[in-house]
């Protein structure tokens, strides 16, 4: 039987989420016939994991479905055996990548590949715990539809499966890599106060994150589009597009990938750096592997947290690594557009030792570049002042962190992405199929 990874990282009370995206796993099993692991890797602090314990023990039994609850203790207990059966170097290194004590987009969700190629899944589903569902006719629209659907599947057998097809007919042999859609209500909440505070501040913040040299008409267009996912529009119908899938289009929060893809690239494990999460779009894009993009929207929404001042000052933090990053990314992002097919073997797999050496060339980024960007920021939370220009002032004071952290991040995951196929390796065959469907010796916290 088919088994998939239905995943939700959280560090923070989602009981709601969790009890949505576990009907969502029903739906998946009950629909397709798949075998649906539903995995919740939490990183929250006491309490708040002692709720999601309760929560998690009180969904009901359903076939076909498995759910675990792994605290980051438990997390630790199975990159420590898996790290050490790969045989890597730097150990322990690895570990503090995969499990840091900051933040980390990217490393939840390498943790949830690793551990889907535990479980034997072909393919992770990852949903958001700031997210909702919304609902057609009173019944909830789960992207997992589209996602069962498609994913794997020759794009050529795709036909009569989508509403329209734009891809390149040379591509038609490939397996649809990735299934994707967007965010419908709330943009990023400060993100948003800068633009109604100032649209000029905002297009020069948001300009930065845009690649150098780009026409003026595409920069702004790209400016108005980011952060702003499909809208407000309430789903009133599907429309699926067969496509080359633009990492503009899609969210973190309603995606899914192939083992093809995460099998042999991790995510960049960059600490507290918005979108850092997105490598793999890009690398999809930019491979020519198909994809399908849906509009079964998953409802953004933001917690209290978010909009508390030490919120505020988390998230720019983050936001501005995101700038910083920028560069770096964009490099990469330029080198494998032009790579093209070549980022794929004779057998159609991701060349993982090409996107790390694009990687480690994106460390040679003039420093300068970066300098300029911080000291556009600082100019522009300023002028905006109040909560921004205290903003301002904690930038400053970690400048140099940050600029050194920009490069750091990029060896780091130049680092990883060596390390990867052997630690994908080690984690499919730390699968025991005589223990069902645990991962540990002893039983894991949820149901089985």
């Amino acid at each position: 039987m088919r088994r998939v990874c239905l995943t939700l990282p959280t560090d923070r009370a989602c009981g709601a989420t969790i009890r949505a995206v576990a009907e969502e796993a029903g739906y998946g099993a009950r629909s397709f016939g798949v075998e649906v692991h539903l995995l919740v890797l939490d990183s929250s602090g006491a309490e708040v994991l002692a709720e999601h314990r309760e929560v998690v023990a009180s969904l009901p039994t359903v076939a076909g479905v498995v759910v675990h609850h792994f605290d980051e203790d438990d997390q630790r207990t199975f990159l420590r055996e898996v790290i050490a059966r790969s045989g890597i170097p730097a150990p322990d290194h690895v570990l503090d990548l995969m499990l840091p004590d900051r933040v980390s987009y990217g490393a939840c969700t390498n943790r949830a590949f690793l551990i889907a190629e535990a479980l034997g899944c072909t393919s992770v589903h990852r949903r958001d715990s700031d997210s909702r569902y919304q609902y057609l006719d009173g019944e909830p629209v789960f992207p997992l539809h589209h996602e069962l659907t498609a994913l794997g599947r020759r794009a050529a057998d795709m036909t009569g499966l989508v509403s329209r097809s734009r891809l390149d007919p040379a591509c038609a042999d490939r397996p649809v890599a990735l299934v994707g859609g967007s965010f419908v209500g709330e943009m990023s909440v400060d993100v948003e106060e800068i633009r109604r505070l100032d649209p000029d501040v905002y297009e020069d913040v948001v300009g930065l994150s845009i690649p150098s040299g780009y026409p003026e008409i595409w920069r702004r267009n790209l400016i108005a589009e980011s952060f702003r996912g499909a809208g407000t529009a309430p789903h009133t119908g599907d429309r699926t597009t067969l496509m080359s899938v633009s990492p503009m289009r899609v969210d973190m929060c309603n995606i899914a990938l192939d083992r093809e893809v995460y099998g042999r690239v991790p995510l960049p494990p960059a600490t507290d750096t918005i979108g850092s999460d997105y490598f793999l779009i890009h690398l999809v894009h930019d491979a020519r592997l198909p994809g399908v993009l849906h509009n079964r929207h998953i409802v953004n929404f933001h917690t209290g947290e978010r909009r508390s001042d030490a919120g505020f000052l988390a998230y720019q933090l983050r936001f501005a690594k995101f700038l910083l990053s920028a560069p770096h990314f964009n490099a990469v992002y330029a080198a494998m557009k032009e790579a093209g097919d070549a980022l794929l073997d004779t057998e159609g797999h991701v060349r993982a030792s090409t996107v790390a050496g694009f990687v480690r060339d994106s460390t040679r980024v003039d420093r300068s570049e970066n300098a300029g960007r911080l000291a556009v920021l600082d100019r522009s939370y300023r002028t905006l002042g109040g909560r921004y220009a205290t903003a301002a002032g904690v930038l400053v004071s970690v400048r140099e962190q940050l600029l050194d952290e920009a490069r750091q991040d990029m060896e780091e995951f130049a680092l990883l992405t060596d390390a990867w196929e052997a630690l994908t390796a080690a984690s499919r065959a730390h699968h025991r199929p005589e223990l069902g469907p645990d991962l540990f010796h002893e039983p894991v916290r949820g149901i089985a």
